[in-house]
């Protein structure tokens, strides 16, 4: 097929890529800049320049590509587009992702109507944010927790949807320089364990997060699906063990009252009221094996 990959040098973008031009598929992915062109070209694909947030650049660049499927992977995560996180002004941070999944989705969707494409995949979130009630690990049926950022994402699950296509919400990233900025402030221990750590999140490897956009992509995959690992685990599990993979010391930690002081409330949330997800959609119904179906096994890999 003709993949039309929006956010191809993202992290997840530069992993997708290869996977798609190996299972065959002719690929065009597009950047926010000409200076990673050049990167797009060295992962198999035709690059183009595009900003999403503008109708008339998103609708040129599928036309000229004409794809068969969309796959928006498009976030302004990066400092070069957001600056560097400050938890207590996260609003900040994700102020340009927000707008890419909400003005960049109605953007795209209006170029694959245009252009008459057949099937549109987007990238979704679910590392931490399901509703902050009831059982610890959520499935699709279940709503995300209502925030600023989860907002943006059910506008996009919403009209993605809605015109046929599906929405993979992807765990929390890790491998490939993905949690690079996490582990530095992990070895520094100024990655605090913030009250009793209980809150819940679902991870997945990169390369497994790519592998089930392919499966969607060739299955004409419609719906939501969560892409994590098979071990949604709460904080005190998994950040003790980041500590003990990179050999550094036990995280610090923090009561809530102070955490929420320093660090907002963000971050008290997802350490301590935060919900992670189930696979069993995505596994049963895009036949989704992964390389690494815990966190354990592929932090020790990535880590160590």
């Amino acid at each position: 097929m003709r993949v039309f990959v929006a956010g191809g040098t993202g992290v997840l973008g530069q992993r997708l890529v290869p996977q798609l031009v190996a299972r065959g598929h002719q690929v065009t992915a597009t950047t926010t800049g000409a200076a990673k062109l050049d990167l797009l070209a060295k992962l198999g694909a035709d690059g183009l320049v595009m900003d999403g947030l503008d109708a008339a650049s998103v609708g040129e660049a599928v036309a000229v590509a004409r794809p068969d499927v969309i796959v928006n992977q498009m976030t302004g995560l990066s400092q070069t587009h957001a600056g560097k996180l400050n938890p207590r002004k996260a609003e900040r941070f994700f102020a340009a992702t927000n707008r890419l999944r909400t003005e960049g989705m109605d953007n795209l969707l209006a170029a694959a109507e245009a252009v008459g494409v057949g099937h549109v995949v987007a990238q979704g979130h679910a590392s931490f944010n399901g509703i902050q009630e009831g059982g610890w690990v959520k499935t699709e049926e279940d709503p995300l927790q209502v925030t600023e950022g989860t907002k943006a994402l059910v506008h996009l699950e919403d009209v993605v949807v809605k015109a046929g296509g599906a929405v993979l919400r992807y765990g929390a990233f890790y491998g490939c320089g993905a949690t690079d900025e996490q582990v530095a402030l992990v070895r520094k221990r100024l990655f605090p364990l913030i009250g009793g750590g209980t809150g819940y999140s679902s991870w997945v490897h990169v390369d497994d997060a790519a592998a089930a956009t392919v499966l969607a992509v060739e299955q004409h995959a419609t719906g939501v699906f969560n892409i994590v690992d098979d071990e949604p685990a709460p904080v005190s599990e998994w950040l003790p063990y980041v500590a003990r993979c990179l050999g550094a010391k036990p995280p610090r930690r923090a009561p809530a009252w102070l955490a929420r002081l320093l660090a907002g409330e963000m971050a008290v949330g997802m350490m301590t009221k935060g919900r992670g997800f189930s696979n069993a959609k995505a596994k049963r119904e895009l036949g989704w094996q992964l390389r690494y179906p815990s966190w354990r096994e592929g932090f020790q890999q990535e880590l160590a």
